[in-house]
Parts: structure tokens; sequence; C-alpha cells
């Protein structure tokens, strides 16, 4: 398994970035897919996550702001990531779980791109 996140960078309060996840090593349309994020300090956090059939479910916290969505044809999963803030600075990776077509926590992850958000 492998996941390569790309797309981090610095943006100002109220910005946007597109997150990428290249996945490779297994059947990426058999597998829900998820963003996790660890701020400076912090655990790690769920943000998001897509289920197989292209459900998509949201934390409180970026519920209206940030959009999950998945590429089957290519293996590659997105967030979109609008109104930033700065407590959205953080590491975001891209994860799956170990089961088929079920979500479950994350069992898989990829090394993370760093979103900062900062005037």
């Amino acid at each position: 398994v492998q996941l390569v996140e790309s797309g981090g960078s610095l943006v100002q309060p109220g910005g946007s970035l597109r997150l990428s996840c290249a996945a490779s090593g297994f059947l990426f349309s058999r597998y829900p897919m998820s963003w996790v994020r660890q701020a400076p300090g912090k655990e790690f956090e769920w943000v998001s996550h897509i289920d197989t059939s292209a459900r998509t479910y949201y934390a409180d916290f970026v519920k209206g702001r940030f959009t999950i969505s998945r590429d089957d044809t290519n293996d590659n999963l997105y967030l979109q990531l609008n109104s930033l803030k700065p407590e959205d600075t953080a590491v975001y990776y891209c994860a799956r779980g170990a089961r088929q077509y079920t979500y479950d926590d994350p069992k898989y992850r990829g090394r993370g791109t760093q979103v900062t958000v900062s005037s």
C-alpha cells in the first residue's frame, strides 16, 4: 500500500487549497478512503472520509468548508479546502483502513502534506 499526498502550502486565512493523494499497491475502488490531520502538539484527528459509493462524511469542524472526492479511474483521492482558518494548520494525511467496502480506523497512511494557514 502506497499513499502519496501533495498540494499542501502556506495560505492566508480565507484561502483555498486542493490536496491530492495518489494511491497504489491495492484495489483503490474497493476501499473507503479518509483524510486525517495532526496539528503541532496534538493528536491525530479524523477530517473526512468517502466510501466506495462516493458517500461523504465530515467532521463538524470542516463541514461546509472542505470537500472530499475520489477518482477510481486514476486511483486518486482529493480534499478541497475552502475558507481556511489558522486552526486548520496541520499535516494532512491520506489514509486507508484494513477492510474492503467498509469504513474502519485507518491502518495505512502516507507521509502527509503540510498545510499552514497564516497571514
